[in-house]
């Protein structure tokens, strides 16, 4: 298992924005993004900060998408 890359926010919500999230609100240093699916919708809080560390694993859960786009290559 490769280590996970050292991402700003940002960079996690292009990740998300390539996959169908959709930026809904921005509070504080908090980006909202959501992803609606038939009868349910995701919804990520990504912290906006320089480095995201301590949420990854609860990212990637949440999200759905794959482990490796988050990783180094």
């Amino acid at each position: 298992m490769r280590n996970i890359r050292v991402l700003s926010g940002r960079e996690v919500c292009k990740i998300l924005a390539a996959h169908d999230f959709v930026e809904v609100r921005q509070r504080g240093s908090h980006i909202t993004m959501q992803l609606k699916i038939e009868a349910t919708t995701i919804t990520l809080p990504v912290p906006n900060h320089t480095e995201v560390k301590m949420t990854w694993q609860s990212i990637i859960r949440q999200s759905g998408l794959p482990r490796h786009l988050f990783e180094e290559t």
